[in-house]
């Protein structure tokens, strides 16, 4: 990570010459990606493809102790942001009265963070294959507002998330809600729930997840998480499992699966299994993963498999 540190901002003109500016610790990381990945029977054209991001982020505290930081993210993947700009939020860390954080581009809500938390040295068990159906995230939005504390009760963090309507699209407001427990060595418990209108149906979304780390290396958890549907046999219930196993301090392998069950009654369980592994070497790590999902988004026999190899660097 490369660090600017105490860089002075002077005024630049006109009006802008009477606002007092402050010095601020100024850091620059970024990343890049290559991956290679493709679908059993699926024309998914070239396989390979690249990621990469470098994300800006300042802070500064302020006389009362409280410490104001900005990020955004330049994105050369995000075709649909004008030059790649991306992931934008400003955040006021108030020490013990709790973190407030307001995302311009790219907001997580609290049910958005946690939607599969189960181990896992890569990727998801339901994901990787094409029409497959996911966990339920809830509500995330640009220009939502996020709410965190974890000083009112030793190992107890508090969480809220609220997107305002919009009068449009987002006819009525969206919220959610959390509570996670990690006052014992190696485990969280974590329940959530929300109401979900940033969609043409409402959704009522509750998250109950555990999972423990062991000194042996051994990590597993569990999860369940049902979404009610104002559409009429349109409610959804997740559950997926996952041990991770850490070899070494640098390798890291994990099997997780997953089922989705349906309320329409024409549709069959979606059950997913998925095997990952992650090498990390310094800044860089090699990851791997292969997901087989059964009943794609409730379909009967309608089996496939997915694969992805991703290289990564961080600097």
């Amino acid at each position: 990570m490369n660090n600017f540190k105490k860089i002075g901002l002077s005024a630049l003109a006109g009006s802008l010459a009477a606002v007092s500016v402050q010095a601020a610790d100024l850091s620059v990381t970024g990343g890049a990606s290559i991956g290679f990945g493709g679908e059993e029977e699926q024309a998914t054209g070239n396989g390979w493809s690249m990621n990469d991001g470098v994300t800006f982020a300042a802070s500064e505290e302020m006389d009362n102790g409280w410490t104001v930081s900005l990020n955004f993210l330049l994105d050369s993947s995000d075709s649909t942001t004008a030059a790649g700009l991306d992931n934008r939020s400003l955040t006021i860390d108030m020490g013990d009265n709790g973190v407030f954080t307001f995302s311009g581009d790219g907001g997580d809500g609290v049910l958005s963070r946690i939607d599969d938390v189960t181990p896992t040295a890569y990727e998801e068990s339901w994901d990787l294959v094409t029409g497959a159906d996911i966990a339920p995230s809830g509500p995330n939005s640009n220009n939502m507002m996020h709410y965190s504390n974890s000083s009112l009760m030793d190992g107890v963090t508090l969480s809220a998330a609220y997107i305002p309507s919009d009068g449009a699209t987002k006819l009525e407001s969206s919220s959610d809600y959390g509570v996670k427990y990690t006052g014992i060595d190696g485990l969280t418990v974590g329940v959530a729930g929300g109401e979900d209108n940033t969609a043409a149906a409402s959704l009522d979304i509750t998250n109950l997840y555990a999972t423990y780390a062991s000194e042996m290396g051994v990590t597993v958890g569990f999860q369940a998480t049902e979404s009610d549907s104002e559409t009429a046999s349109a409610d959804k219930d997740f559950s997926a499992m996952g041990i991770s196993y850490a070899v070494s301090e640098d390798l890291s392998v994990s099997l997780n699966t997953s089922t989705i069950d349906f309320e329409d009654g024409t549709l069959t369980d979606q059950e997913s299994t998925g095997l990952s592994l992650s090498y990390t070497m310094g800044s860089m790590t090699l990851s791997a993963a292969h997901n087989t999902v059964d009943n794609v988004a409730g379909t009967a026999a309608n089996d496939r498999s997915g694969y992805d190899l991703g290289l990564a660097f961080a600097f």
